[in-house]
């Protein structure tokens, strides 16, 4: 091998320097400016050089001279004596050398470092933040929710968001979408979620809470990735984690608890959550707005509370006591949740209730000797009517499909019939293999572009009782809501033509298209996607709601029900709460809310729902209007 020379050798060390970074490029040039100085300042004292008419000037002023003339060229314009000159004429030329290197290297190294905060891989220093890993359309619901949540907290939360995104693009989004965030700072960082390296940046171990937003083609493997690069992080914390997340498919649920059982992680299972919500809903106009109106922090949410007053009496007395807040059930000392249980359930010492408030500081007993409860205007208890056969229409398809059909089999009569519509080929054979065996109901599948008004006419919609529509989940979100958007009205023009009220609900994927669809005037509508995202923003910041989640979705046991008001108190005459609430704990059901039929259709007065009313309150009601009720059924 040939010997480098000295020149190749030279080269390759100053091309290692170089490479070394702004810093060491800063240091290199300040010592070259300090051997200038100095071969300056011992030539001027060595060869006894000085301006006309001056002594000699000492080393450390010789020295002080030739840095005057490095920063500033124009200092050498009062020096006098031909060896003087020539010597800082030398220095300041070295200056003027040094001086624009060195611009040139603070310019590029600032651009540098702009571009690197652009970015986003700096490491985040903050402690206590709800950290959200992924980017999808969810992100901005999930933000506003906690930026509503975080209002109440005098120091201010701090948001944290890792994605493989664009840092600038995500902020710039946010800022678009939710333009206050109030006392609420939002991080952006770029960075993969299942990367361990990239985690780092996001301080996944001082959050308080971390929300997985599933992504890709295989949302499920993703999430499980992410979640195992936090808990079996190599630098994890001690301290349990607190992990929100998302599951399509039932079979992962428990690989994911699984791989972090050390720590709290609760996944949704959303295709069965939404399934339930449509199923419950299509038989119940207003019910997805009730669970809205639950799982948003824009007005009241649910607190648990121990008070000691109501130690030793009846569950049903609890129902009367508070006149600001809505006792919903009893989480017992064991932990065991009791969702509206028997009016006759013992508070016991250890035992906690749970209601809806506008605050955790507004669960306060109202201390009345006596309620004022209009006892003529209460209706006397009577016989449920006998369940008859019912007719539903499916129009459209996608993965929560056959869940629907396995939860309306929990509720209807038997004899009950479904009809659904789809362009999707071979659908009767998938609807079979998933929805598994039915009791009460016969499924019929047709093949059909459900936007054609014919196939809506010979299918005779009108005949129906409740009509589902579904978005095509295969399908961009804007495309499949168009694809609604056109079906819904087509029906709500044949229900104005038809004399028989039948039922209208559809799902739709994109939040920003419901006022669109408002147009159509449709009963109820369930937008999954928000929905979820509510959910997911509720248990970041308070773990304990799932039990109570579950319990409201799971068809067995005690749900939401809306009820004609005219089975529990006089219509057409003014009411207050405390009578409503009395007249359902005589049928054994928590009275939560009503709802206002004429007020369905104005978004400013949550489509008419009203939870967790002030019970001294009065109001009338009409034939039409619902009272909202956890029941058996």
């Amino acid at each position: 091998m040939k010997t480098p020379s000295f020149k190749q050798r030279f080269q390759y060390w100053f091309d290692n320097f170089m490479s070394l970074g702004t810093g060491a490029l800063i240091g290199g040039l300040a010592v070259v400016s300090l051997i200038i100085i100095f071969i300056a300042a011992a030539a001027i004292r060595i060869g006894s050089l000085r301006m006309d008419g001056e002594t000699p000037p000492s080393f450390g002023e010789a020295a002080w001279m030739s840095l005057m003339r490095t920063l500033d060229a124009g200092t050498m314009g009062g020096d006098t004596g031909p060896g003087i000159r020539l010597v800082m004429l030398l220095v300041t030329l070295g200056g003027i050398f040094i001086v624009s290197t060195l611009i040139g290297i603070l310019s590029n190294g600032l651009e540098s470092r702009i571009d690197q905060l652009r970015k986003g891989r700096s490491v985040v220093l903050e402690r206590d933040h709800t950290l959200i890993l992924g980017w999808t359309p969810q992100v901005f619901n999930i933000v506003l929710e906690l930026v509503l949540a975080n209002e109440s907290r005098r120091s201010g939360a701090i948001i944290v968001i890792l994605a493989d995104q664009d840092k600038v693009e995500m902020e710039d989004a946010i800022k678009e979408r939710i333009p206050d965030t109030k006392n609420t700072r939002v991080i952006c960082r770029s960075g993969s979620p299942i990367d361990l390296t990239d985690l780092e940046i996001a301080s996944p171990h001082s959050a308080r809470s971390i929300i997985i937003l599933p992504e890709g083609s295989d949302p499920d493997t993703h999430v499980i990735k992410s979640v195992l690069a936090i808990t079996n992080n190599p630098g994890r914390r001690e301290q349990p984690y607190h992990i929100v997340t998302q599951i399509r498919d039932p079979k992962n649920i428990d690989v994911v608890k699984m791989v972090g059982t050390r720590d709290v992680i609760q996944p949704i299972l959303t295709n069965d959550l939404i399934a339930r919500v449509v199923a419950q809903t299509s038989r119940q106009s207003g019910l997805s707005i009730v669970y809205t109106e639950l799982m948003n922090f824009g007005g009241d949410e649910i607190y648990f509370k121990h008070e000691a007053a109501l130690t030793g009496k009846a569950y049903g007395d609890a129902l009367l006591a508070f006149d600001s807040s809505t006792v919903m059930g009893i989480r017992k000392a064991d932990g065991t949740l009791l969702m509206s249980p028997d009016m006759k359930t013992r508070i016991e010492s250890g035992d906690w209730l749970f209601a809806l408030a506008e605050d955790d500081d507004k669960v306060h007993t109202s201390g009345f000797a006596h309620y004022p409860i209009q006892e003529s205007l209460i209706r006397k208890v009577s016989q449920g009517k006998r369940a008859k056969p019912e007719r539903a229409l499916i129009l459209g398809w996608n993965r929560s499909g056959s869940t629907i059909i396995r939860e309306l089999d929990h509720y209807v009569a038997k004899g009950s019939q479904i009809t659904v519509v789809s362009d999707i080929y071979n659908l009767d054979k998938k609807i079979r293999l998933e929805s598994g065996r039915l009791k009460n109901q016969k499924v019929t599948v047709q093949e059909g572009d459900i936007r054609d008004r014919d196939l809506l006419e010979k299918l005779q919609a009108a005949e129906y009782d409740h009509v589902i529509v579904l978005a095509y989940s295969h399908l961009e979100p804007q495309e499949a809501d168009a694809i609604t958007l056109v079906t819904l009205l087509h029906l709500r023009d044949i229900a104005e033509r038809d004399e028989t009220p039948f039922s209208i609900v559809s799902e739709m994927l994109d939040l920003r298209n419901r006022e669109l669809a408002e147009a159509a005037r449709v009963d109820d509508f369930i937008v999954s996607e928000h929905l979820i995202s509510l959910m997911m923003a509720q248990l970041s910041e308070n773990a304990e709601l799932m039990d109570i989640f579950t319990d409201i979705f799971d068809p067995e046991g005690a749900e939401i029900y809306l009820k004609p008001v005219e089975d529990y108190v006089v219509i057409g005459q003014k009411v207050n709460f405390y009578t409503v609430v009395e007249a359902a704990r005589r049928r054994g059901e928590t009275a939560i809310g009503y709802r206002i039929l004429s007020e369905s259709h104005e978004a400013d007065k949550s489509y008419g729902v009203h939870t967790n009313p002030r019970k001294s309150g009065m109001v009338t009601f009409s034939q039409e209007d619902k009272v909202i009720v956890i029941a058996e059924g």
